[in-house]
């Protein structure tokens, strides 16, 4: 290497460095770590200027002191060795991979804690957001729609939540697409612990894992509000699927208005408490959405053209591999299977017994649970706790 290129590689890891440091110190956020920076000229300068000019730049006397002493630098160097050690890699608003959308709100994280892919996080992407306990409905459309964006190339974004997250994550891998999970706790600290086979498979599939949370970071409740805005922030949009009156989504949506980024919502039947959040949002001018196509007309014609150029170079085999084959097949169902299908729907779930009831003058029980068992395994229809079925459209 030479020495120009190792000057430059030491002048980004000392402000790497520097940002890390403004981020661990207590009581500093996002805009007072951005004015500090600002007054200072640049984060370089950060070891190097005394007390008064720490002060002078308006943060707490505390951190000022934390930070000439020291203290700031060895947190953050340890901060950057963990990181490495466990597989992942930050970026900072100095580094040319932050993505610029996100540089684009008020208050943009001074630090990400990545595990995956960095560079979707520049890539055109849908956030997909909604309530924790969805109806049937509500996790069909999460996932048919993240299924369809994600098989265009467009990246999913979500928060890996219970319900409609979970749903918008598994669409898209199940497209062969790619997702990005946002997180309020370390990227090091699963959360809910049942999504651990999902992290891992966002990573494994090209995805990415983000957090604005040092490592170890526990699920603290205000965490998940405050991410949000960087959900939004990456985003082309942010589609919402069945949200309550009071959640986390409204705060989403709220967010999207705030930085200029389009709204959709799916629209929901009014007797579910659900329905009350993307209803809403439509009669405040979010864009009524009922297929892929729906966002897709709404998108930069810009993005629209290097999406499907892109989708144009995918090798056959590539292409092949990211359609569902449950949604691509006109082969023609069994006449048992067939008979089952139609006895269910995609926005409310059926019961076993049920089933088996409305069926018993056509068809054996044997017959039915084959008819199911096959079903399921074509994608054409989803078990739910309690020998529920629903179609998965």
């Amino acid at each position: 290497m030479r020495r120009v290129e190792r000057d430059t590689v030491a002048i980004q890891e000392k402000a790497r460095l520097a940002w890390m440091a403004l981020t661990l110190t207590p009581g500093m956020g996002p805009t007072r770590i951005a004015r500090a920076v600002k007054a200072l000229g640049t984060a370089n300068r950060l070891f190097e200027s005394s007390l008064t000019e720490l002060e002078a730049t308006g943060m707490p006397a505390e951190a000022a002191q934390f930070i000439f002493g020291g203290k700031a630098q060895e947190a953050a160097e340890d901060e950057i060795s963990r990181v490495a050690e466990a597989g992942g890699s930050i970026l900072t608003p100095d580094d040319r991979s932050y993505p610029e959308r996100l540089r684009e709100i008020y208050d943009p994280p001074a630090v990400l804690w990545i595990r995956g892919n960095a560079d979707l996080l520049a890539r055109p992407g849908i956030a997909v957001v909604g309530t924790r306990h969805p109806s049937p409905y509500g996790t069909g459309m999460a996932e048919l729609l993240s299924r369809d964006l994600a098989h265009r190339r467009l990246v999913i974004l979500s928060g890996m939540a219970r319900g409609v997250d979970t749903a918008a994550h598994k669409g898209a891998i199940e497209a062969g697409g790619k997702t990005v999970a946002v997180w309020g706790t370390g990227i090091d600290v699963v959360y809910p612990k049942e999504n651990k086979k999902l992290a891992e498979s966002i990573v494994a599939t090209g995805g990415a894992i983000v957090s604005e949370y040092p490592l170890g970071t526990f699920p603290a409740p205000q965490n998940f509000p405050i991410r949000n805005r960087i959900l939004s922030g990456m985003s082309l949009g942010v589609l919402v699927i069945e949200a309550a009156e009071y959640s986390g989504t409204r705060i989403t949506a709220r967010c999207a208005m705030e930085q200029n980024r389009d709204v959709y919502a799916v629209p929901g039947n009014v007797t579910n408490k659900n329905a009350w959040g993307p209803n809403t949002l439509i009669k405040q001018g979010a864009k009524l959405t009922a297929t892929w196509e729906d966002v897709w007309e709404e998108l930069p014609s810009q993005i629209r053209r290097q999406l499907e150029a892109e989708a144009g170079e995918m090798a056959p085999d590539e292409s092949k591999s990211a359609k569902p084959a449950s949604l691509f097949t006109n082969t023609p169902l069994p006449q048992h299977e067939q008979m089952v299908l139609d006895h269910l729907r995609h926005d409310e779930s059926v019961q076993l017994d049920d089933l088996m009831e409305r069926l018993e003058a056509e068809l054996g029980s044997a017959e039915i649970f084959t008819a199911l068992f096959e079903l399921e395994l074509s994608g054409r229809v989803r078990q739910l706790p309690g020998k529920n079925y629903v179609r998965s459209f």
